[in-house]
């Protein structure tokens, strides 16, 4: 039997394959536990096999690729077009072979252990900071069913928390409760301070973190999620780059007008939300004359919204990290127009 292509759904404990021939023909249309997989490819020859990139694609990824198979990951928004009515593995796994025979379909580079290890770190921090943020929400929420009001932030917490316990107006159970989610919030912090620790040395012995982050606008922590997460060569331009990032407009054209609306908001979350922020400290910082002042900047936040011109910081400043990484140079800042 001559297998062109494999398609997997993967899951948790039974795997749908769907293979066709060199004429598109099914062939194989079966399902496999989770203990048979690795013998059932240790069988075959050198094929190609196609994923959707999801949970546990990029183990088996780099495991199908040690046997001689030659994979590709899918992004799993570019699967489900493909997906005929009445959904279920079988139909998944088919439209993800429908997929992976289109001509220049995506695909998502497998990463190594080493790099996904590096990477949760970054994620490890992101739970902690949502975690945070829930307490302190739900702190300032309680508090106010009793009257008691307080500025966002995670600075206005203790004296929030100071105020509450000395409330006696305030029941004993609630006055607890409150020193309980305090506790709590305070082992977020210690937490979160000591990955910024780890993140700030592993920024310190990456050179390619170092030369990122003397960019107006980016920190250790962007310049460290750069360095380990993103593979560079995956993008062909820097505008591809800051699109992937979810940064450039969205396209609503036809019939030959060109309608550009507001920015997609694709790719990775986390990651663009930070290169707003960093963007918007620097326009928060700007002035007149200053040597970080360009003047288009300028020009854009005095006939523009604060945050709109941060978008467009923050797309600027994508190319210029998307030329550094691919060409391997430093920083050069641009000189200040009169």
């Amino acid at each position: 039997m001559q297998l062109k292509r494999i398609a997997i759904d993967l899951s948790k404990h039974v795997f749908t394959l769907h293979g066709v021939d060199e004429e598109e023909r099914p062939v194989v249309r079966r399902n496999l536990k989770r203990a048979d997989m690795e013998s059932f490819f240790s069988k075959l020859p050198g094929t190609e096999v196609v994923m959707e990139a999801c949970g546990g694609a990029h183990h088996w990824g780099r495991l199908l690729t040690r046997l001689g198979h030659r994979v590709r990951l899918i992004p799993a928004q570019y699967v489900k077009p493909f997906v005929k009515r009445g959904k279920n593995d079988r139909a998944d796994a088919e439209a993800i072979n429908d997929a992976a025979s289109r001509p220049g379909m995506a695909s998502v580079p497998i990463k190594s252990a080493e790099r996904q290890a590096a990477l949760m770190i970054l994620r490890h921090r992101e739970m902690l900071i949502g975690q945070r943020t829930q307490a302190v929400n739900a702190l300032r929420g309680h508090a106010t069913e009793f009257g008691i009001i307080a500025a966002k932030g995670t600075v206005n917490v203790q004296p929030l928390l100071e105020r509450l316990a000395k409330d006696e107006a305030i029941p004993l159970p609630a006055r607890t409760i409150f020193a309980r989610i305090g506790q709590q919030i305070a082992r977020a912090d210690e937490q979160i301070a000591a990955l910024d620790a780890e993140l700030l040395a592993q920024h310190k012995a990456n050179p390619v973190s170092q030369k990122l982050a003397a960019v107006p606008g980016i920190g250790p922590v962007i310049a460290i999620t750069l360095a380990l997460g993103i593979d560079i060569e995956e993008f062909a331009s820097a505008r591809h780059f800051a699109s992937w990032l979810g940064l450039t407009p969205k396209e609503h054209s036809t019939g030959g007008k060109q309608r550009m609306g507001r920015i997609s908001k694709a790719g990775n979350k986390r990651l663009r939300s930070l290169f707003v922020v960093g963007a918007t400290a620097v326009i928060r910082h700007l002035k007149q004359g200053a040597p970080n002042a360009p003047a288009w900047l300028l020009a854009l936040v005095a006939r523009k919204p604060r945050k709109l011109a941060a978008v467009a910081l923050a797309n600027k400043t994508a190319r210029i990290l998307w030329a550094m990484m691919s060409r391997g140079e430093a920083y050069r800042r641009q000189p200040v127009a009169a």
